[in-house]
């Protein structure tokens, strides 16, 4: 059954259309994800959809009564006292006619916003970019709309976060959805048809992204051999025209027409948009040392970040640190370059160090200054590792024409404030090259990229990241963030760092030492053996958890019932209240069961 569809849709905006006649039908129980360049109209479609513009020309047709649900990419919240008010004003829950659903609704908000880990009684205008992201998600569930449509739901999630909203979309109660992402495992995970927007049309491939990688790259083969005999054939009818008096005088006039009608199909073909041209210099060799930190501490409002850390990192070393939203993740950065002093312990720090730094929040660039003068101020020239170039060559490696050079930063997109701070980083050498969530807002075909470069780069490397993918692809060794300020090296990337994170903790360390040359100081062994006591609590936990689970959907269903309002503010205080009391009790037992179950399994098999 066909929620939506849209006939020969025109948008355009400047000098080529966004949509030129395009197409799409979304189906009853469909995931897509829409993919496409930075720029392309992605998200100018999905608003349309949204019912929030509209398109030049076409037609586009819902089905009756289609709830229809929209995340965007940074959603706004209005103020309010609590996290809670402000989500109800957003989402229009008090003007619901229907006071059975209204009160329905609301209990599953509280549900979900227990689910992504937020308080519901805290100010939205304290909450961070990742926290209101997290708010607007839990409240776009909560309304269960036909069709969910999600804006980069990924940008600002941590790892838990992003597989979270993985599992409720695959195992929840959404059914249908568009997604606007670059994350290759979300689409890999996630959808069931990818959906490109090229070039003012809207191409369909079933199945995930691995699968649309296969096809694409057979299409891609087919339409450059096309075009190839286009150019061919077209290029001797030009040949032909230009011949002598003799040629011209007796020259076949339908040909004549045939040669004017290709040379306006040629015009009006849209060749693919470039790809972005990363080159990286590591300049001068480092000294072999970059940083070794011993015995490392540091707190921030009495919460532990980084605890008794040792840490040894060498010329060469491609480390990803991953972790939750305030591990502590950019402050161990700060603290490896010697940007901030630890609380306790002792970092020493390498020689002859060339440092580049992406930081997730882009405050390197001045909104005030143009291209050209981030890039290079006062010069023309700009020294990169292919040699010397005109600026305006190099800004249009990085997909930015000769007209823009002027505009100023604060006029950029996200994802064009990411390839400037890219292009500026690139123009200098260095081997030490950190990088802060650098994949944010870049297209899929700029971010691989971006791989490819940095897996030909042999300085040392420190990443950031929440792209599982991109972890995979780049780095050799991981730093994770494991809770109260501990941190645990692991060989390998992210897929790695779940194969080994289940394992006894002094099997690896000795392994880390070997391969990486690490120090193991931070590793302690862990207890082999459950007590008598843990052995019947780890009995007793499923059961547990269970009784937990049925109040939990009890008091969901009690909350959403027609006269649930009439039992009075004090009681319905106090349901909230329990409600977020038994989330917590969930998450600390499941926590619990899955640390001594893990224990118990490593003594059995000792």
């Amino acid at each position: 059954m066909a929620l939506l569809t849209i006939d020969d849709a025109e948008l355009a905006f400047g000098l080529h259309p966004l949509l030129d006649r395009a197409n799409l039908t979304v189906h009853d129980g469909e995931r897509i994800g829409l993919i496409g360049r930075n720029g392309t109209g992605k998200s100018s479609l999905l608003s349309i959809i949204a019912g929030r513009g509209a398109l030049d020309d076409g037609e586009i047709r819902r089905q009756d009564g289609l709830r229809v649900v929209m995340v965007e990419q940074e959603p706004l919240l209005p103020d309010a006292d609590s996290l809670h008010a402000s989500l109800t004003a957003r989402g229009g829950l008090e003007d619901m006619h229907d006071e059975r659903e209204r009160w329905r609704a609301d209990a599953r908000l509280f549900e979900y916003l227990h689910r992504f880990g937020l308080d519901e009684s805290r100010p939205p205008q304290t909450a961070s970019g990742g926290e209101r992201k997290r708010a607007a998600l839990a409240l776009a569930l909560a309304m269960q709309p036909d069709l969910l449509l999600l804006d980069e739901p990924t940008n600002h999630l941590d790892i838990a976060g992003i597989t979270l909203l993985e599992d409720l979309l695959v195992k929840g109660q959404i059914k249908s959805s568009i997604i606007i992402t670059h994350d290759r495992a979300f689409l890999d995970r996630v959808a069931t048809r990818i959906v490109e927007l090229d070039r003012g049309l809207l191409r369909s491939y079933p199945g995930n992204f691995a699968a649309y990688e296969a096809r694409k790259a057979d299409q891609l083969a087919e339409e450059e051999k096309a075009s190839r005999r286009f150019d061919k054939f077209w290029a001797q009818e030009e040949v032909w025209i230009r011949q002598g008096v003799k040629a011209r005088r007796t020259r076949n006039e339908g040909r004549v027409r045939r040669l004017e009608s290709l040379r306006v199909e040629r015009s009006a073909r849209r060749d693919r948009i470039g790809n972005v041209k990363l080159a990286l210099d590591a300049g001068e060799r480092s000294g072999k040392l970059v940083a070794e930190l011993t015995n490392v501490s540091k707190a921030f409002d009495s919460k532990s970040l980084i605890s008794n850390l040792d840490l040894r990192i060498l010329r060469g070393d491609r480390i990803g640190l991953i972790g939750a939203n305030g591990a502590g993740k950019s402050t161990l950065i700060k603290i490896i370059l010697g940007q901030l002093a630890p609380d306790t312990g002792e970092v020493r720090l390498g020689t002859k160090q060339e440092i580049a730094y992406f930081d997730q929040l882009r405050d390197q660039l001045d909104p005030d200054k143009t291209l050209v003068e981030t890039i290079s101020p006062g010069s023309e020239w700009v020294e990169t590792a292919d040699g010397r170039k005109h600026v305006m060559s190099y800004l249009s490696d990085f997909l930015f024409p000769p007209q823009r050079a002027q505009a100023k930063v604060s006029m950029l997109s996200g994802g064009e404030r990411n390839r400037l701070l890219l292009a500026r980083l690139f123009a200098q050498p260095a081997n030490v090259l950190v990088l802060d969530e650098p994949t944010n807002d870049l297209d899929i075909e700029s971010l691989e990229l971006l791989e490819d470069t940095l897996q030909g780069y042999n300085g040392t490397l420190l990443l950031v990241s929440h792209d599982r993918a991109f972890l995979d692809n780049v780095v050799t060794q991981t730093l994770a963030a494991e809770g109260e300020g501990r941190w645990k090296e692991y060989v390998g990337g992210y897929s790695d760092w779940l194969t080994q994170r289940s394992q006894p903790v002094a099997a690896p360390a000795a392994e880390k030492n070997a391969v990486t040359g690490k120090s193991a100081r931070s590793a302690s062994p862990a207890k082999s053996r459950l007590n008598f006591k843990e052995q019947r609590e780890l009995a007793q936990l499923p059961d547990e958890l269970e009784a937990l689970e049925q109040e939990q959907s009890a008091l969901t269903v009690r909350m959403g019932g027609a006269d649930y309002h009439k039992q009075g503010a004090t009681q319905l205080k106090a349901d909230h209240e329990r409600l977020n009391e038994i989330g917590r009790l969930l998450a600390a037992k499941f926590e619990r069961w899955e640390a001594l179950d893990q224990r118990s399994a490593q003594a059995a098999s000792a």
